[in-house]
């Protein structure tokens, strides 16, 4: 590394203190004429730099495209029923905005959509931006060389610097990493070092991978199989402590040992037993496949049906809890909300009042207690206010948790309990889930009121449409279906008449698919029988 240039930007003293790193000088070289993207290692980190960069910009940044800015915020409050963040509020009048997973899929798209038309010139985001999403620009900044606590790998340096001066869309570009004294060494074997070596997935997370597929194979030759596999031609790199053979004997073991196959003594004639396809049949984690049929096994014996709380519980993903650290005053407010029934059901499961009241008082809990459980009983709390608000605004809040995080939460859930669904139609005992689980998936999906769900089945329209076409009267499908498009754009705000199109012809397109599928209920009952008895 070797100096390079001086900065022309001026630094009063109190600037110097507030951007030691000059990031502000950085980033005003190219913008708004060209666009810039600060990486940051943390999401806390995000919002304070897009923050400190507003505070020292001038006025004429507020002017550039002034009206474009002025309609982002107010699709930014819509998609918040109202709400809109207060950081954003401060940062996208100057062309300024951040981005990470704490946003909401639809914050994230509205941020991405205006940096792509430059009403935003200048994004801090985290590494998540750079996989995945095409967002190129001028100048890309690497405020640090961490993603959290890690040091950055080489693919993902890549990736990042990667956005710089994308051919056929800028003709130049160019990538600054920002760095401690401390890390000079790492950064030059960051720079100079090859990508890393790609290796097989299946023995990751102590071997699921594999575990899944010898479940799909049963009945195959399993040996002949892995020799086609990637995991076969790295097994000197990934068997270091025993051999693909004896992989594959310990995942049959642990397989009989769940009970998802059985073989006979001698390990011939294996088979996937009840268990085993419905845990195939649904992609559950096969670690977790017992742990599942114990819960809803014991779930059956007292199942709460006079509110949603029980099976949302147990709906919610496990995989979610090792995310979340509940706040016991928060959670012990909630709680004493909850009904005597709900009460009740949360006591069973393993979370008494008694243990809430306790741990809000910051009192120690003698008796051992699943943490597991009472984390899952947190998310299922979160989960049951979404479903009575239908407000991710008002939960985050309530919850004190980042709205992104609540939008994964309900997104989680509603694809494990899908999986659920899925998990028990292989199983006869678990029948009565069956009908309950259909109707909860729907309402997760859309997670809106009732009414508005049929709005949402049309292609384009999300809460924020549904809510205004549901107040402007169109509150059916049919009602979409046999709108004028002059009409729709004249009574609904922002609606441009080719959005207004693709709403009426997608709404005709589901009426017909509809039509015809009842059609063809009717015809099937009305038809004469095949194998009618005759003389």
């Amino acid at each position: 590394f070797r100096f390079s240039r001086l900065l022309s930007f001026k630094y009063s003293s109190s600037m110097q203190k507030m951007d030691p790193d000059h990031i502000i000088a950085l980033v005003t070289e190219v913008i708004p004429t060209h666009s810039c993207l600060v990486f940051c290692p943390t999401k806390k980190n995000c919002e304070n730099v897009a923050q400190m960069i507003c505070r020292y910009l001038k006025e004429e940044f507020l002017q550039h495209q002034e009206a474009d800015k002025v309609v982002l915020l107010q699709d930014l409050k819509d998609s918040g029923n109202g709400s809109v963040c207060p950081v954003l509020s401060r940062t996208v009048p100057y062309g300024v905005a951040y981005h990470h997973s704490g946003l909401t899929s639809e914050e994230r798209r509205l941020v991405e959509e205006a940096y792509s038309r430059g009403t935003l010139c200048l994004l801090t985001c985290t590494s998540t931006l750079a996989a995945g999403i095409n967002l190129p620009a001028r100048r890309v900044i690497l405020r640090s060389p961490y993603v959290a606590s890690d040091f950055l790998k080489r693919s993902q340096y890549k990736q990042m610097v990667g956005r710089a001066g994308r051919a056929g869309i800028d003709s130049v570009g160019e990538s600054i990493l920002i760095l401690q004294d401390k890390d000079r060494d790492m950064a030059k074997s960051l720079v100079c070092a090859p990508m890393e070596n790609c290796f097989s997935n299946l023995m990751m997370d102590d071997g699921k991978g594999i575990l899944s597929l010898i479940l799909s194979l049963v009945g195959l030759n399993l040996q002949d199989f892995l020799r086609w596999t990637l995991l076969f031609v790295q097994q000197q790199h990934l068997c270091v402590h025993k051999s693909l053979t004896e992989v594959l004997q310990q995942s049959l073991d642990f397989l009989k040992d769940e009970d998802l196959i059985t073989a006979e003594p001698d390990g011939s004639n294996l088979k996937v037993t009840r268990l085993g396809k419905a845990t195939y049949k649904g992609s559950v984690d096969l670690t977790l496949s017992n742990v599942l049929y114990k819960d809803l096994s014991e779930g059956l014996e007292g199942l709460l049906l006079n509110s949603f709380l029980h099976l949302v519980y147990l709906v919610t993903p496990y995989d979610l809890v090792p995310q979340c650290r509940p706040d016991w005053m928060v959670y012990f407010r909630q709680f004493t909300l909850l009904s005597a029934a709900e009460q009740k059901m949360s006591a069973a499961v393993g979370v008494p009042e008694s243990f809430m009241a306790r741990k809000a008082a910051g009192q120690t809990v003698k008796k051992s207690v699943d943490q597991t459980v009472v984390t899952r009983m947190y998310l299922a709390l979160v989960l049951f206010w979404v479903l009575k608000e239908a407000d991710l605004w008002s939960v985050s809040e309530r919850f004190r948790l980042n709205r992104g995080f609540v939008q994964t939460l309900l997104s989680s859930s509603s694809a494990f309990c899908s999986t659920v669904l899925l998990f028990t139609q292989e199983l006869e005992e678990l029948w009565p889930f069956r009908a309950l689980l259909t109707e909860l998936t729907r309402r997760l999906s859309y997670c809106v009121k009732a009414e508005l769900i049929p709005l949402m089945e049309v292609a384009g329209v999300m809460e924020s449409r549904a809510k205004q076409l549901y107040n402007a009267g169109y509150r059916t499908l049919t009602h979409l279906a046999n709108a004028d498009v002059s009409v729709l754009t004249r009574t609904i705000e922002h609606l441009s008449r080719k959005q207004a199109n693709q709403i009426v012809a997608s709404a005709k397109m589901l009426l017909n698919e509809k039509a015809a599928a009842l059609q063809e209920e009717v015809d099937e009952l009305l038809s004469k029988p095949s194998d009618l008895p005759h003389v």
